[in-house]
């Protein structure tokens, strides 16, 4: 849009030069130019120059380098790792190969002047020392103040007193298409500078961590290369709008950033000292729209987010909440997609109700939630594997699974989480009950709306179904509830 003056006068004066029967000498095309035009080209040209290196002499002063050593141990080395030290080779002959300490750069920022500098989780994870070079050249040993994984946000704390600190932007305002500059240590290169574009907003489901992932990443294409992690994502103010942190592949110009309201959140609760805590409810959901199996199967063009797991003894498992049911309203406050109902839970405070609006068979139910706070530890007994269970099992109507009834020895040794059903012993790989998710170890509890004791009410119950459009079996995986929609091929 700046340069179209200047494309038009081009233009405009090489028709001109046609109609010339004979030029008295070689004109050059950018002669012709007026000289106000250009100047003014010049001007906006110099104009942006500058901006840009104004984002870096405004923002790199308060940027850290983080350098994190971690003692190595070979039985946990990662051969992927592109930060990890080589091997040494001067063990003696017969002796295992001793591993270095190995080494590692991040970036971070500065966010209180008394030594308070956030980065990411997974960059300080695991570290037993950390050095901090700021860009005036000094450095300082960090220690990590607080932590949340399941944002990959850390805090890091040095012995020093008025730092330069970052300029906090607005997050919720950042418009797609903005200009968006990274600062950090990618492969070692410290203080790298790199500028694109805002490319995306509210990416989610990145990253999960723990039943979490956060819902609002902001993506740029501007260069993040390992050892960006934990450096800022700036405006062409210098004001700085998100942490960056993930990437998809190398030179993809797909880079994702925390956003920094976010941070300023977090980071605040962790430099006071306080435990992050989360509401809950216990659910897995997904935006309606994006799953075709299950919006034919449902028959509604009800906007919304149906849950597709209930965890055992969560929030939502002592309630009327079952699978497949739509939630539609959080709170009288409408959901379309899973990012928007997740956010309008982390608005509430544990221990609160929550008034969930829900579509079951066409008919709208409210059901109340009472949260819960996030559990840590989430580690189940193992799943049940192939040949786990002795030989008994039947096939079931050409699913590619095989089931057989769930006796009490069953369900006891393996913690089952439940006493009546037909148990899943086998699923062969890449049939319907495999491409469905099923897995060894469940327990088939119902068949559509009838409930199943045994192989045979299993069958009676699957012989009813309609296979047409699609049998559900209501399955209990560990005592977390889901579903599976299988249609079955015919004979």
């Amino acid at each position: 849009m700046l340069f179209r003056p200047i494309l038009t006068l081009l233009a405009a004066s090489m028709a001109v030069s046609l109609v010339l029967a004979e030029p008295a000498a070689p004109v050059s095309p950018s002669a012709t130019i007026p000289a106000a035009a250009a100047e003014a080209g010049k001007d906006v040209v110099h104009q942006l120059n500058n901006a840009f290196a104004k984002v870096f002499e405004t923002v790199a002063p308060s940027v850290a380098i983080i350098e994190v050593i971690k003692k190595n141990d070979a039985s946990d080395a990662d051969p992927d790792d592109l930060f990890q030290e080589p091997l040494d080779d001067r063990n003696p002959p017969g002796m295992p190969r001793r591993r270095d300490p190995s080494r590692s750069e991040g970036s971070g920022f500065v966010v209180r002047a008394d030594g308070y500098i956030v980065t990411n989780f997974h960059v300080v994870e695991g570290a037993d020392k950390i050095q901090v070079k700021l860009r005036d050249g000094r450095e300082f040993e960090g220690k990590v103040a607080g932590t949340d994984e399941k944002t990959d946000i850390a805090v890091i704390k040095i012995d020093a007193i008025d730092l330069p600190v970052v300029h906090f932007g607005n997050s919720d305002a950042v418009r797609v298409g903005e200009f968006a500059f990274a600062i950090g240590a990618p492969y070692n290169l410290d203080y790298t500078f790199t500028y694109g574009v805002i490319s995306g907003k509210g990416r989610s489901k990145l990253f999960p961590t723990n039943n979490y992932a956060i819902s609002d990443y902001i993506q740029t294409d501007a260069s993040i290369n390992p050892g960006n992690s934990g450096g800022p994502l700036c405006d062409i103010d210098g004001t700085v709008v998100g942490m960056n942190t993930l990437i998809n592949g190398l030179n993809r110009g797909l880079g994702f950033a925390i956003p920094i309201n976010m941070i300023k959140e977090i980071s605040g609760e962790l430099i006071a000292g306080h435990k992050i805590v989360r509401p809950w409810l216990g659910v897995a959901i997904q935006t309606l729209g994006e799953n075709e199996l299950v919006r034919d199967f449902l028959k509604t063009t009800e906007k919304g987010v149906f849950i597709g797991t209930i965890v055992h003894d969560a929030p939502a498992s002592k309630t009327r909440l079952d699978v497949l049911d739509v939630v539609t309203q959080v709170d009288g406050v409408p959901v379309t997609t899973d990012s928007q109902l997740q956010r309008e839970v982390l608005k509430k405070k544990v221990g609160q109700t929550v008034d969930l609006t829900v579509w079951r068979e066409g008919q709208t139910l409210k059901i109340p939630v009472k949260t819960e706070e996030v559990p840590t530890d989430n580690v189940r007994p193992a799943f049940l594997r192939r040949g786990s269970i002795q030989p008994k099992a039947q096939d079931a109507g050409g699913l590619g699974l095989q089931i057989q009834d769930l006796s009490k020895e069953i369900a006891d040794r393996f913690h089952l989480g439940v006493s009546t059903g037909v148990i899943v012993s086998d699923v062969a790989e890449n049939s319907i009950a495999d491409q469905q998710g099923i897995e060894p170890g469940d327990v088939i509890t119902k068949v559509d709306k009838a409930p199943v004791s045994n192989v045979q009410s299993f069958r009676d119950a699957f012989a009813k179904a309609d296979p047409h459009h699609g049998v559900l079996l209501h399955l209990n995986r560990k005592g977390d509830r889901t579903f599976a929609i299988v249609k079955p091929e015919s004979p």
